[in-house]
């Protein structure tokens, strides 16, 4: 695809030559033309809108695109052709409009957009309030051009600027019908657009853009890049042709578009660098790896040479410190001497030092009791100034306290007490100073005793003199301190004195010791240094000792790792070489990668292996390197991610790991097809807490999506249909605009900036959607659709669980720890790499790393050895577990017959889920003999329980006209398996002789017996080697075969000769179907019951009561509803039994809140809730599903939990839009009567329960006009299949008439027990009830008659056996003697299955037309269901087209001249009403003729490519491909007929005109 920069779109270099020239050019060039509009056809990524914006900008012009929102409307859409409008009407800007057929979300858009191509406006687009605006725009303009200026003057104006300016390109995809109808709708589609075709890229193209992919690709040569873009073509080619065979074969639809191309390019450069990257870091490890273990062996040598030498110097170096140490000895003798005297006058020292100490501390203690009071005077005295000195001064005559203090004062400084002293000692300028540093120490004894007599004063006290003067007060304070402190140092004195003795004499012994210990430090210091020559000596004598002992550790290290790694050096070795290898063959593995990753997703498991078988051939015709057994699975994913998916749940099949790997490498968002829902299951438990949940109905799915975008979470967008919502446009096209640094997503009106960590997955449970090339462009569509394989795989593991649960147990153990095992060791070789490669240096010296490695090799050879157990065991638990395979493989092939039904009728939808529970309860009830029986025993019991479980619980969900055509399949599939259907007999049952060339055909000898389409059936026959000679048993026995053929029941009747003894009964079923047609039915149901057995071919009949005991609260029940039949009345009768309140709601329009209130309440309080008529509110059903999803997703212990009586009950007739997962929850139960008389008399036998039984008190009389009134109601019902024979207007008689008669005749039974009223009976029911459906007079006598032969005397009669059939000799039909409930349903049950046509008083032949029907339809179901078959080596379709055409011409004959027909007849005497009538039938057969002759030959253009093949052509081709008389053929006459013998008859009705006309 083109790349964006700038605004403008950078196409390379391979584009411009290709798509530019063809189209680009092209498309410019309608631009650039006055009113040029184009319309561009081609499949959705074909480039048409990338090429219509680049020609836009070659043109000058602008693109004006929409953008789809989800609540896009058709007033938005107004809008934005309102601003379109503006754009180029009143702006007078050339715009191109760029309209996808995806943007088409409601058809009014196309039609304004033809009336845009056809007039250049939209009618009533502007109201007439918008207008002036519009006037006043373009005012201006249209005078300037001279325009007129009136209001209808300026519109015009306006709308030819719209014209002018407006250039519409319309990107249109021709797939399906809906482009050749908007075409015909609109004919400005075609009228006023330029018509572009995007076909194929052919083959040329393709090579071109592959190789021009491969410019920037390092490859070996120009030549490889030729090869490669050679290879590129012919896998996309081959893509396209297997698409166009599997529509054929599956009719499934898939679209190939060159998007996918492009994505084969890209991915192939993306793969191969990935790879070669890979490969080559593997390679490197390794490398590495090898290289540090040949570095070690290497320098072994070195090192043990070292080893030697290092041990003769450690020798000599031990020998030296020998001698060192007896020097050592002697000098510290000498020092140890010196160290004792010193020791002991230390000691000495220390003791008197103590004594000193003591002295000292007793001085001072005494010291310290004075101090306190010193320093407190000393704190008052500091607070004194020269101002409180002066205030002291000032007084002439001092206060008595005053002059008392400075008296003391005086003293202490041994001055005279009076005050002019004191006053002038006050004046000294140091007084202050002399206080504060007077020497307290020696106070004289005279001063002290002087003081006393002062201090010792009752008014000498601080307090008392500081109130007269705080000045004075501190001197007192003072004076006091010097006194106490004085008297203490008295006495202290004489302990100072022997201080000072004790200390003089310390200080000389010090000094001696002093002396001593500096001697004593030089010998020490002598044998310090001789002990740091002999330590030096012995580190020395160490460090050569551990050198050496470290060499001998390398050694020993390097011995280790040499050896342990031994296997791994030769396993490198050879890895290396594998991988070098695989680097080369990766050129071609990663082109086959790329191409399964871009194409094989939406194929299946044999169209992959063919398109890879194909791939691979191209490569290697190309001379590529590829690996010859090359698998997707194995180069794209790793073991350890596959186990790990396993284990999260995703099947472990090839299949589905092609899938896994497709779904997390693709480049686009996976959009799975996921049926069965195993996809979703495995996403959910992949992703995990992490992952968003949203459908497409959600509310917040936009805003899920948008939360998941910006905060790179994983979003599950699941249960989406064919349609996506355009809103989601630009995240499925991953529409990233680059604003700076920043990736931004436009989603709607936001702008959000994209997380690379985001992931979208998209599930569908669609089986075969058909989605268009857009969604298939933008999405990776990857088939998960459950295989045989696969399913098969995981069935085993449930048979073993539970017959073997300890085996299952060790089976899943040893998968866990075999996963677990060979992670570890790759985790572990991994490690030794790593290690190996961020080692530094020498190898050896890294004793962590050396230890790690030599661990981890021991761990992994423990894990290998494990490992290896473990597989041993695992193939022993494979091999029991092999003797529960049958068991399997018939479950398998059980589910796959029953997920093919879901193909015959959209209502038929079955879950794997309730599939596995059923498989499970099959097992729990097979269980009759000891658990120690044989495994082969064991599966034949599992084999038939299953079986019948599959075939009952089926049957009860399907129509009548399905079950023998399940039960068929069921037992062609199972004998299939068992290699007992031959395929050619197989498809001679299917299609009969079919084509058969009459040119080699042998004559029928019995013609007169045996018409042309049944010889045609044996000629065919005969060809088949176990039938062969069979066409010349006709010849030599024809009246044995005709009395066979002409039999009753031939089915029965043994064939004539040995032609009994010789054929199978698949055999015997093909020579009915080729003779007796109408004896299909029957011979299918006795093939049915003769290999699987009786109860197949008897379907159970249906019980409400044990559908509903067999249902829970979260199981919805659904009636499938057929005309006629209403289940309202079941489900309240089975509501009345059980006493539960059952609420009814018919839905239809405004009834959606009823019916949500309804289940609100019975989820709450356990009523019932029965929603009929679903099919009438189908745009609601998705919400239904919702609700449904949510209370089933409740556990019980929530507080809104389901109630566990509630049922909900749902009716709807069958519709393919009836939601898939709801029919999937549920039990189905079709509503139809069933066939025959026997299953519709049991069938209303089973709506009797035994008390409305015992109500009617004529209890004998009662039993038996029930009999016969079940007998009356069955036979109205069957009639029916006699079509026109059976009535002669068909009626829709229900269980509602039977009720109400059924209560009727209790009545008149109660009312007149003595005379049983039979005339009111009879008209009461014959008239009145059944009657009043009746529109004909011959029927209503019919159902008279019928009344009257079954209610009368004779039938109440209990002395006699009342035949209900008298035209029946021996007829079953009776009513038993004692008809209690019991008797009367095993009375029925003796009844035959096969109806004969007498009991019903019709003819024995009155059946063949209706069983002729019915046989074809059944045939026909069965081809619908096969894959179309195309021979490799055979003729291709076309050619066959073409072939059958030639001769059907070459047949057909020529028409006739009717004008000479009319002038021949004109004279005759014939009357003129049969004239008439001939000239009619000339007429009508001449159009039937012209049509023959113009659609074969159209056909044969057609498939030329000659002419368009309409869908009318297509639906001629396809039905002449089936051997069926296409619809365009039936206009003359209707047939029922296959073509071959339709085209026989064909020739038969213009022989006898032209044999009239020429009498």
């Amino acid at each position: 695809m083109p790349r964006r920069h700038s605004g403008v779109i950078i196409w390379p270099k391979f584009i411009q030559d290709v798509a530019f020239l063809y189209h680009g050019l092209g498309v410019a060039g309608i631009l650039m033309m006055p009113r040029g509009n184009a319309m561009l056809v081609g499949v959705g990524g074909s480039g048409r809108q990338s090429l219509a914006r680049l020609a836009s900008h070659i043109a000058g012009i602008g693109v004006f695109v929409i953008e789809i929102t989800k609540q896009y409307r058709l007033i938005e859409w107004r809008d934005d052709m309102k601003r379109l409008f503006e754009i180029t009407g009143v702006s007078n800007t050339p715009t191109a409009f760029l309209f996808n057929d995806t943007q088409l979300k409601e058809q009014a858009f196309l039609e304004d957009i033809n009336n845009i191509l056809s007039s250049g406006e939209i009618p009533s687009l502007y109201g007439k309030d918008e207008l002036p605006a519009i006037y006043d725009g373009v005012r201006k303009r249209a005078a300037d051009a001279e325009s007129g200026g009136t209001a209808e003057e300026l519109w015009a104006f306006f709308v030819d600027s719209i014209r002018s300016n407006l250039h519409v390109i319309l990107a249109m995809s021709p797939v399906g019908s809906a482009f050749h109808t908007r075409c015909r709708f609109y004919p400005g589609l075609i009228n006023s657009t330029t018509i572009d075709w995007f076909h194929r890229w052919p083959a040329d193209a393709l090579t071109a853009v592959g190789s021009a992919f491969l410019d920037n690709l390092t490859l070996d040569s120009d030549d490889t890049r030729a090869k490669i873009s050679s290879v590129f073509s012919v896998i996309h080619l081959s893509a396209q042709d297997f698409s166009d065979k599997m529509l054929q074969q599956l009719k499934r639809h898939n679209y190939i578009t060159p998007t996918h191309f492009l994505e084969l390019s890209k991915g192939y450069r993306v793969i191969l660098t990935e790879k070669r990257t890979e490969l080559g870091n593997g390679r490197d490890k390794l490398a590495n790896g090898l290289a540090k273990l040949v570095e070690a062996r290497d320098g072994v040598e070195v090192m043990s040479v070292e080893l030697e030498k290092k041990k003769v110097v450690c020798a000599q170096s031990q020998k030296d410190c020998e001698n060192l140490l007896v020097e050592i000895v002697s000098e510290r003798r000498v020092a140890d001497e010196q160290r004792k005297q010193v020791e002991g006058d230390s000691e000495r020292i220390g003791k008197e030092e103590i004594e000193c100490k003591a002295i000292a501390d007793d001085a001072e203690a005494e010291l310290n009791v004075a101090l306190p009071a010193l320093q407190k005077a000393m704190a008052e005295v500091e607070k004194l100034d020269k101002s409180a000195i002066s205030e002291i001064k000032a007084y002439k005559s001092p206060p008595k306290q005053v002059e008392t203090v400075l008296a003391a004062v005086m003293i202490l400084f041994g001055n005279k007490t009076d005050w002019t002293t004191a006053k002038k000692v006050l004046g000294e300028a140091n007084f202050l100073q002399s206080i504060k540093g007077y020497d307290k120490d020696n106070v004289s004894a005279t001063i002290m005793k002087k003081i006393k007599g002062y201090v010792s004063h009752a008014d000498f006290k601080p307090e008392a003199v500081g109130a007269v003067s705080k000045a004075a007060g501190a001197l007192c304070t003072w004076v006091h301190a010097i006194y106490i402190y004085a008297s203490v140092a008295k006495e202290v004195a004489p302990k100072r004195a022997r201080l000072k003795g004790a200390q003089e004499s310390l200080a000389v012994k010090q000094a001696s010791l002093q002396k001593a210990q500096e001697e004593l430090a030089e010998v020490t210091a002598k044998v310090n240094r001789l002990k740091q020559k002999y330590d030096d000596s012995v580190g020395e004598k160490n460090r050569l000792r551990a050198e050496a002992d470290q060499m001998e550790l390398l050694l020993d290290r390097a011995d280790k790792l040499v050896k342990g790694l031994a296997g791994e050096n030769e396993r490198w070795r050879a890895s290396i070489g594998q991988l070098q290898n695989e680097i080369g063959r990766s050129l071609g593995d990663a082109l086959v990668a790329a191409a399964f990753l871009s194409y094989a997703g939406p194929f299946d498991t044999q169209y992959r292996s063919n398109l890879v078988g194909g791939w691979l051939s191209a490569v290697r015709e190309q001379q590529l390197p590829s690996t010859e057994n090359f698998t997707f699975a194995s180069f794209c994913a790793l073991p350890t991610d596959v186990r790990q998916w396993n284990i999260q749940g995703l099947p472990a099949d090839n299949f589905s790991t092609e899938n896994g790997a497709i779904s997390v490498r693709c480049s686009r968002w996976p959009l799975m097809i996921d049926p069965q829902n195993q996809a979703n299951k495995w996403v959910r438990k992949m992703e995990e807490s992490q992952l968003h949940i949203v459908d497409l109905k959600s509310k917040d799915m936009l805003r899920k999506i948008e939360n998941g975008i910006v905060y790179g979470l994983p979003v599950l967008l699941q249960d989406v249909l064919e349609e996506l919502d355009p809103a989601l446009e630009p995240v499925l096209a991953k529409a990233l605009i680059k604003v700076g640094n920043r990736e931004v997503l436009r989603l709607g009106d936001k702008e959000l900036d994209y997380n690379k960590d985001f992931k979208l997955y998209i599930t569908t449970k669609l089986a075969n959607p058909h989605y268009t090339p857009e969604v298939s462009t933008k999405t990776t569509i990857i088939n998960f659709a459950v295989k045989q394989q696969g399913l098969e795989a995981q069935l085993l593991g449930i048979v073993v669980q539970k017959e073997q649960p300890t085996l299952e147990r060790q089976k899943a153990d040893l998968t866990l720890r075999v996963a677990a095992g060979k992670q570890k060791l790759v985790d572990l070789e991994d490690e030794i790499l790593r290690l190996l490669s961020e080692a530094e240096g020498s190898l050896l010296e890294n004793e962590t790393l050396v230890d790690t490695l030599q661990q981890s090799k021991l761990t992994s050879d423990e894990v290998t050895r494990q490992l290896n157990e473990a597989e041993e065991t695992e193939i022993k638990i494979d091999a029991k577990r092999e003797e529960f395979r049958p068991a399997a493989i018939r479950s398998s092939i059980a589910y796959f017959v029953l997920d093919d039904m879901g193909r015959v009728d959209p209502m038929y939808q079955f879950s794997l889920d309730a599939y596995v529970d059923l498989f499970n309860q099959s097992m729990d009830k097979s269980r009759t003999s000891p658990k120690n029986i044989t495994g082969t025993e064991r599966c034949r019991q599992i084999n038939v329980a299953h079986t019948l479980s599959v075939y009952q619980y089926t049957c009860r969900g399907l129509f009548e006209r399905d079950k023998l055509l399940f039960a068929l399949q069921l037992c062609l599939r199972i004998m299939t398996s068992e290699n007992k259907v031959p395929k050619q007999e197989f498809d001679f049952l299917c299609y009969g002789g079919a084509g058969i060339e009459r040119a080699d055909q042998r004559p029928n000898p019995c013609p007169e017996w045996i018409d042309a389409g049944a010889w045609d059936n044996i000629t065919a026959l005969d060809s088949i080697p176990a039938c062969m000679g069979i066409a010349s048993a006709f010849e030599q026995g024809q009246r044995d075969w005709r009395a066979w053929f002409t039999s009753s029941e031939p089915e029965e009747t043994p064939l004539p000769g040995d032609w009994e003894n010789k054929v199978t009964e698949m055999q015997r079923i093909c020579i009915i179907r080729a003779l007796r047609l109408d004896r299909v039915l029957f011979c299918a149901s006795r093939f049915v019951r003769l290999n699987l057995g009786p109860q197949f071919a008897d379907p159970p009949p249906f019980d409400l009561r044990a559908i509903f005991q067999s249902s829970n609260h979260r199981t919805p029940l659904i009636f499938v509803l057929s005309p006629g039949v209403d289940p309202t009345a079941q489900v309240k009768s089975l509501a009345n039994d059980l006493s539960t309140n059952v609420d009814i709601c018919a839905l239809g329009q405004g009834q959606a809140p009823v019916a949500m209130s309804l289940m609100n309440l019975g989820l709450r309080s356990g009523s019932w809730v029965f929603l009929a008529n679903c099919h009438l509110m189908l745009s609601w059903m998705p919400e239904l599903e919702k609700r449904i999803a949510e209370y089933c997703a409740m556990t019980e212990d929530m507080p809104h939990a389901p109630h566990c009586d509630f049922r909900l009950w749902l009716s709807a007739s069958p519709s393919p839009k009836f939601p898939i997962a709801i029919l999937q929850r549920g039990i189905k139960m079709t509503t139809e009567p069933p066939r025959g008389l026997r299953a519709n008399m049991l069938k209303l036998y089973n709506l009797v329960g035994e008390e409305q039984f015992g109500r009617c008190q004529q209890r004998l009389k009662y039993q038996r006009l029930l009999f016969s009134l079940c007998w009356f109601h069955a036979l109205l019902l069957e009639r029916r299949k006699f079509k026109s024979l059976g009535f002669n207007v068909p009626y829709e008689f229900n269980e509602s008439d039977y009720s109400i008669c059924h209560d009727l005749v209790i009545v008149f039974l109660d009312e007149y027990p003595d005379e049983t009223p039979f005339d009111a009976m009879r008209y009461l029911i014959a008239e009145a009830n059944y009657g009043g459906r009746v529109t004909d007079a011959m029927d209503r006598r019919l159902v008279n008659v019928y009344i009257t032969q079954l209610f009368c005397e004779q039938a109440i009669s209990p002395q006699t056996e009342f035949n209900l059939a008298p035209q029946l000799s021996d007829s079953p039909y009776i009513i038993p003697n004692d008809a209690d409930l019991a008797s009367a349903k095993l009375a029925i049950k003796t009844f035959p299955q096969l109806d004969n046509a007498l009991a019903f008083g019709q003819h024995a032949n009155a059946d063949i037309a209706s069983q002729i029907e019915d046989s074809s339809t059944l045939l026909d179901t069965i081809v619908s269901l096969q894959p179309k078959v195309i021979d490799a080596g055979g003729e291709s379709k076309e050619q066959k087209i073409l072939r059958i055409c030639h001769l059907m011409q070459e047949e057909v004959p020529p028409s006739f001249d009717a004008a000479a027909v009319r002038r021949g007849m004109g004279p005759r005497a014939d009357p003129e009403p049969m004239k008439t009538v001939l000239y009619q039938e000339v007429d009508r057969y001449n159009i039937l003729l012209l049509t023959l002759h113009q659609t074969l030959k159209a056909s044969e253009l057609g498939v030329q490519g000659l002419v368009i093949v309409t869908p009318e052509l297509e639906e001629i081709i396809e039905a002449v491909l089936e051997f069926k008389v296409p619809r365009a053929w039936s206009t003359c006459y209707p047939s029922l007929k296959p073509l071959t013998p339709w085209m026989r008859d064909l020739v038969i009705p213009p022989l006898l005109l032209l044999k009239k006309v020429s009498i």
